[in-house]
């Protein structure tokens, strides 16, 4: 057993995409460092990072609508769909970079090839994925993206949803065929073992109880839940990508820097189907547009996904509201969340958001009927039969400090770290899976200043496009498209 002197260099709290991302990151630009990581569950990536938690989208920004918003102008702000797209592009160049170096041994392991619909119901849906396709195309980042309101050609492109619909239904979809299915569990579990074989620690069945602050960093308490003793590990540096479970923990360790925050959870539930004639008429991840009030995490989306080598589909999310952080978490999160710092915050999200609040509610108590009626606009015909409800993941949301609200609600992810470095906490959810690479390269600029300069040229071999926009350089872009294409096996 661990004595309390014990010292490492790191310690990364959760063993998600996150941590392990990191963790792979760290061994090979620092494999002198000894690594440590915690998890709390029995089993590393079951939490947010299970496939089942999460609808494995890979999200690049080309079919989920919120991504590109548009004005009473008819004007498609692309900036936010740009910045998710080549963040993407960063996992897949750091991914073909394992592949070639025999880190990830076999890529449809993890990722598989499936288009990225848009879909747009009746006139004003069918005029807005036109007018966001036509724009689009003139970013390079999207130029090859299709549109169509044809209805034989929507048929051909997505028969279990358009194939023998009534005449005179107005649609309009929009397709890239670059899109992907990630099972972000499978490459967790495939990165993590990778760094315990260059001599990390990955332990599960433990849970950090407290973090304190050290002459030369942290001391991190630990609790191992089988044998129910607690030991002390000190670490010069601290990441915590515990999910839900990060806020509580980033409280703990007292950093002026998490002051204000609060987390809002939102938890969700799917229909999920493996039965084969309806496998083989839809292969395409395809997301409308999400009612009113409903968080962006609740856009209605039609997904194939692949999951240790198996075919499904999977519709929602059907929201709901849980007081609690994690899946596996307690009723009590929400409340013990609560501080002096933050309730001026979390009230000011409340007051601003009766809307969301009300529609999680209605969500919640919402019968089978109706969520068998929301997939009937994507499937005409529906056999509840052939489907089983599952409970996703929990996520939570962001809320922060507003100069002039006084607290919002985000619903991306907030990288939150210490003045000196020491330690840094991940809050927030989507698209962080998909855009793990980016952050982790942001952590490492913001967290190790110093040795960032001499890792520069090893994160170039990792990351052939870090430091430059692709959607300014068009041969750049196609270069590494084809070459994480063919690497990851997507063509």
């Amino acid at each position: 057993m661990p004595s309390a002197q014990e010292k490492v260099d790191v310690v990364l709290i959760g063993s998600g995409i996150m941590s392990s991302t990191l963790g792979a990151m760290l061994t090979e630009l620092q494999p002198d460092w000894e690594i440590r990581v915690y998890e709390k569950l029995d089993y590393v990536a079951k939490e947010s990072s299970d496939p089942w938690n999460n609808a494995g989208t890979g999200h690049a920004a080309l079919c989920e609508l919120n991504y590109t918003p548009e004005d009473e102008n008819g004007h498609i702000d692309l900036a936010k769909a740009s910045e998710i797209n080549e963040q993407f592009h960063h996992s897949r160049q750091y991914w073909s970079h394992l592949v070639d170096n025999g880190v990830l041994a076999d890529p449809r392991n993890f990722i598989h090839p499936v288009p990225h619909i848009s879909y747009g119901r009746g006139e004003k849906g069918r005029a807005y994925i036109k007018n966001r396709r036509e724009q689009m195309v003139r970013n390079p980042l999207f130029s090859d993206m299709e549109f169509t309101d044809d209805p034989a050609t929507q048929a051909e492109w997505l028969p279990l949803m358009f194939d023998g619909r009534g005449p005179g239904q107005v649609n309009g979809i929009s397709r890239m065929q670059i899109g992907t299915d990630v099972d972000f569990g499978s490459l967790s579990r495939q990165l993590l073992s990778h760094v315990a074989d260059k001599g990390a620690s990955v332990r599960t069945g433990h849970q950090v109880t407290d973090l304190e602050r050290s002459s030369d960093g942290w001391l991190v308490t630990v609790k191992d839940l089988l044998s129910r003793e607690t030991h002390k590990v000190n670490a010069k540096f601290v990441f915590v990508g515990a999910g839900g479970g990060a806020l509580p923990l980033l409280q703990k360790s007292g950093i002026p820097e998490g002051r204000g925050y609060g987390g809002f959870p939102v938890s969700g539930m799917f229909l999920r189907t493996s039965k084969q004639e309806l496998v083989d008429r839809h292969h395409a991840k395809v997301y409308g547009q999400a009612s009113f009030g409903a968080p962006a995490m609740s856009v209605p989306h039609l997904d194939t996904r692949v999951v240790d080598g198996k075919n499904y589909l999977l519709f929602g999310p059907y929201a709901g509201f849980s007081p609690k952080f994690l899946k596996g978490g307690r009723f009590t999160d929400l409340p013990f969340s609560v501080r002096g710092n933050n309730l001026p915050t979390m009230l000011n999200v409340a007051k601003d958001n009766v809307d969301l609040v009300t529609y999680l509610l209605g969500e919640v108590v919402a019968s089978k009927s109706a969520r068998y009626a929301a997939m009937n606009e994507f499937i005409p015909e529906v056999n509840p039969a052939d489907w089983e409800l599952i409970h996703a993941g929990q996520r939570v949301q962001v809320m922060k400090r507003d100069p002039k609200k006084g607290g919002v609600l985000g619903f991306g992810t907030e990288l939150v770290s210490s003045a000196d470095g020491s330690i840094a906490a991940l809050l927030g959810a989507s698209p962080g899976a998909s855009t793990a690479v980016s952050i982790m390269l942001n952590l490492l600029k913001t967290c190790f200043p110093r040795q960032y300069e001499t890792w520069t040229p090893t994160l170039k071999d990792m990351i052939p496009s870090h430091g430059y926009s692709l959607a300014e350089d068009e041969a750049l872009l196609k270069e590494l498209s084809e070459y994480t294409a063919r690497t990851l096996q997507l063509i």
